[in-house]
């Protein structure tokens, strides 16, 4: 039975920093499993752990305790790294090389050779847009230019497992895109993709489930379908002309009002109450410009657990 390719079991990290050797606990106890096939989401606010998690996968640090394998090889080991392609959040392509000689670096690093080599290079460089520069020293490069480099080198062997580490930083709404056209030929192809950003609505759009972070803990964890209410959270309507008497009776009737940029939006908790206030609103002779569903979000989840836990437990020490 094939081994799934990322399988973490009570991961942690500690380090020790400063004069007095200070404990750090950067990961404490993660636990995750990536399938086959699927575009895996791993968030987290700065400082969450993730990158610390992602080093110990690709074998950069070891973790203090726990375990992880990949494709049923445990890491840190150069055999678990066989079908890996990896890009950092910040690569780092040496200055005086091109970005065709830094990919194919990685290619024969990888045990690529001859002409397979030469084609998987001008292919991952083609896809991942730097093949106009691709003579030209890294040290001309932009930041975004080295991030396409950086994809290259990850995508050159043709790996079954893509860890990318913040995979558009740099990159300009363009870049974006073609990015996650990108991830999403992969998982076609049937790879596996694991990535961690910090733009939540890319992962609400491309990923199959997500992991978030918070202090080096999980606090959310499952299918993205399946964590995001599909259900209309609330009904934002947006009314203009509206008299002072309206914004009274629509508050007696228990609505939320606010104003914005010279109009009113109501929020409205449940649709059998939008027909309500919309009654409401016409009766006294309002304009309704917008009535608009407010569904779960990937971005309200984020600030709630991820966020809004945080914020709430800092309070509570302050005022202990």
């Amino acid at each position: 039975m094939a081994r799934a390719p990322i399988e973490v079991e009570g991961l942690s990290k500690t380090f020790r920093q400063g004069l007095f050797m200070r404990r750090v606990h950067a990961v404490r106890g993660v636990s995750f499993l990536v399938e086959r096939g699927e575009i895996f989401g791993f968030l987290g606010p700065n400082g969450a752990g993730k990158t610390t998690t992602i080093k110990m996968l690709t074998g950069l640090i070891r973790p203090t305790s726990g375990r992880a394998s990949v494709f049923g090889r445990s890491v840190p080991s150069p055999e678990a790294m066989k079908d890996v392609g990896f890009c950092p959040e910040n690569p780092y392509v040496y200055p005086y090389l091109t970005p065709r000689e830094f990919v194919t670096l990685l290619g024969q690093l990888s045990g690529l050779s001859g002409s397979d080599l030469r084609r998987r290079v001008d292919g991952a460089l083609a896809r991942t847009g730097i093949a106009y520069a691709a003579d030209r020293p890294a040290r001309r490069l932009s930041k975004g230019m080295l991030q396409r480099t950086g994809l290259a080198g990850a995508l050159v062997s043709d790996p079954e497992l893509l860890i990318l580490d913040e995979p558009m930083s740099g990159l300009d709404p363009v870049g974006r895109k073609e990015v996650r056209d990108l991830v999403l030929e992969e998982r076609q192809r049937g790879k596996t993709v694991f990535f961690s950003t910090h733009i939540l609505s890319d992962v609400e759009t491309l990923c199959d489930r997500v992991v978030i972070l918070r202090e080096g803990l999980v606090v959310v964890s499952g299918k993205v379908r399946e964590l995001l209410r599909t259900e209309v959270r609330k009904t934002e309507i947006t009314l203009a002309e509206v008299a002072e008497s309206l914004t009274q009776k629509l508050g007696a009737l228990g609505f939320a009002t606010h104003p914005v940029a010279g109009n009113l939006v109501v929020e409205v908790e449940g649709e059998a109450n939008v027909a309500r206030a919309l009654a409401a609103a016409l009766e006294s002779g309002a304009r309704v410009l917008e009535v608009a569903p407010r569904r779960e979000t990937l971005e309200n989840l984020f600030m709630q657990r991820a966020i809004g836990e945080r914020s709430s437990e800092d309070a509570g020490s302050a005022s202990a």
